[in-house]
């Protein structure tokens, strides 16, 4: 017998259907909302204001290309209290801060021996082909979270392909994350090397690249300016920043050796100009190539990592208001056209998505700053520490309560004031007060107020709080005056505060079908990167992810 249905069981029946039509899983994404490729280029030691300041002068496919069709921050920072290149490109592809994915500095001081030891330094792993030291850097195992690149890899089953490259072997291992494969510049052969951490050996494209030596074509070139004398007026007079003995600050700068041979010597010195930049777009070529990256047989998107090293040599030793910064950075700005042309032929920049930020920014040089009538110094940190040790012994009647210190981290002797029966807090306090009474410091932090969470209140607290790791920061953190850092001899310049002028840095996107091409000037953060391309990517943020998604530049 056959049953009629109540209007009350219609009802039901058809809002089950528009329900399950409105809770359905969503359609697969397609490959083609995608990008094929994501390019990260990380300029180490680029402070956003040079870009500002020279811009009027990139040529048109560079710099002035991201400017232009991308979207440009003029207020990103690098929003930790520690602006060094280790912990800058950590910050890239995590999206994490130093107290969370633990690469404190370029070196710290090991809690446990008390000895240095440097970021990415594994002594299971060497380089290939390669010497290898006991500290230099071949694998992340100090970085304690995953990357954007990771997270890719997980999300499409390791098909997704991850390279990056660089001339500091911290550049790429710290871009790559845990999964992916780095290759850095060796100073003393001038190849780029992968270590046995990613694998045993280099692929055949790598081999039959390297075994081309094309960083042997520079020898006995020079790097001549590139522009009209006249472009250069506005720089810093070349006399007021003396050169190192050995070397000298003037364009042309040659590159040869003192055997007369190209040999490591003649290596090394690539780092400064515009050649190093040049080999690694070469060799990240290559790897396009060679991986075929942006064309994977399995419809995934890929990642090419790129941290340019030169800037960051160029800008120690003369600083960023130098003709040589000036010349260094319309020649990069060159390159970074002509790989985007490149890309264009062999991928298709429809098919691309390029972010371009920096690890950290740059102060002037202190005799620079000095003219435009800023106190500035460099302070002996070697000299203020054993000034400390002797305070304090003379405070408490023990000597050696300093034991160690990677500054600004600096390191007490606990187990020698337990035995002394001193308060480690009453310890603590005496060299805080000590250090802040010191010409040249500005703000001394402990580990007290770090656990306790007294650190609060002003952003450069926050910085501050930001770079402190509970495992392995020291137990004091001492902040310079604005403009002084610590160091020695009379000529460059170094970063490292939680100032602007080390903090501000470019951060660009340029990927018109993803983004809105524009100039942004509200706050953002290097952090924010890694979410941006999860959302875009539609993968997972990693782990120790803490920005924001960019979601004003989104198309």
């Amino acid at each position: 017998m056959t049953k009629k249905m109540s209007l009350r069981a219609i009802v039901l029946a058809a809002s089950c259907l528009a329900l399950t039509s409105c809770y359905a899983a969503p359609a697969a994404t397609t490959a083609s909302t995608l990008p094929k490729l994501v390019v990260v280029l990380v300029v180490d030691g680029l402070p956003n204001e040079q870009v500002q300041r020279y811009r009027d002068q990139f040529g048109e496919g560079g710099l002035r290309r991201m400017l232009d069709q991308g979207a440009s921050f003029s207020n990103a920072h690098q929003a930790h209290g520690v602006t060094v290149t280790a912990i800058g490109h950590s910050a890239v592809l995590t999206g994490a801060y130093p107290y969370m994915h633990g690469i404190i500095g370029n070196n710290w001081i090991d809690p446990v021996t008390k000895k240095s030891v440097y970021c990415t330094e594994d002594s299971n792993y060497t380089y290939i082909g390669e010497e290898t030291k006991p500290s230099d850097g071949t694998s992340p195992a100090k970085l304690k979270v995953n990357t954007l690149g990771d997270e890719l890899r997980y999300a499409t089953g390791s098909r997704s392909k991850v390279v990056t490259v660089s001339g500091k072997d911290r550049g790429a291992i710290l871009l790559a994350g845990k999964t992916g494969t780095a290759y850095m510049y060796m100073d003393k052969t001038g190849n780029f090397a992968s270590s046995t951490y990613y694998m045993k050996q280099h692929p055949e494209w790598a081999t039959k690249y390297l075994a081309t030596k094309p960083q042997d074509r520079y020898y006995g070139k020079t790097w001549s300016a590139l522009l009209p004398e006249a472009a250069y007026a506005g720089d810093a007079p070349e006399d007021l920043n003396l050169p190192k003995a050995g070397s000298h600050n003037r364009l042309p700068y040659s590159y040869y050796s003192e055997s007369g041979e190209i040999d490591s010597g003649y290596y090394a010195s690539l780092r400064v100009g515009p050649y190093l930049d040049q080999l690694t777009l070469d060799f990240a070529r290559a790897a396009v190539e060679g991986e075929n990256l942006g064309s994977n047989p399995a419809g995934v998107p890929d990642l090419l990592g790129v941290s340019l090293s030169a800037h960051d040599y160029v800008n120690h030793a003369f600083g960023p208001e130098s003709k040589l910064s000036h010349d260094h950075l319309q020649r990069l700005d060159r390159m970074l056209a002509e790989f985007f042309t490149y890309l264009d032929k062999r991928v298709g920049m429809d098919n691309v998505l390029v972010v371009l930020t920096a690890d950290h920014g740059f102060p002037n040089t202190p005799e620079f700053a000095q003219t435009q009538h800023l106190d500035a110094q460099r302070l002996d940190g070697d000299k203020l520490m054993a000034a400390l040790d002797k305070h304090l012994e003379g405070k408490f009647g023990v000597a050696k309560l300093v034991q160690a210190w990677s500054l600004p981290n600096i390191h007490l002797d606990y187990a020698l004031a337990d035995q002394n029966k001193l308060k480690r807090e009453d310890v603590e306090t005496a060299a805080a007060r000590f250090l802040l009474a010191q010409n040249g410091i500005v703000d001394a932090f402990t580990r007290t107020q770090f656990e306790s969470g007294a650190v609060q209140g002003t952003h450069i607290n926050t910085l501050m709080r930001r770079a402190w790791n509970r495992e392995s920061s020291g137990d004091l953190m001492v902040i310079t005056k604005p403009f002084w850092y610590f160091g020695t001899g009379t000529s460059g310049t170094s970063h490292g505060s939680p100032y602007a002028y080390d903090t501000n840095v470019p951060l660009m996107i340029m990927g018109k079908r993803w983004i809105k091409a524009g100039a942004y000037g509200q706050y953002a953060e290097v952090v924010d990167i890694a979410p941006t391309l999860a959302n875009l990517l539609h993968v997972r943020p990693p782990a120790g992810a803490e920005g924001r998604v960019l979601t004003e530049t989104l198309r």
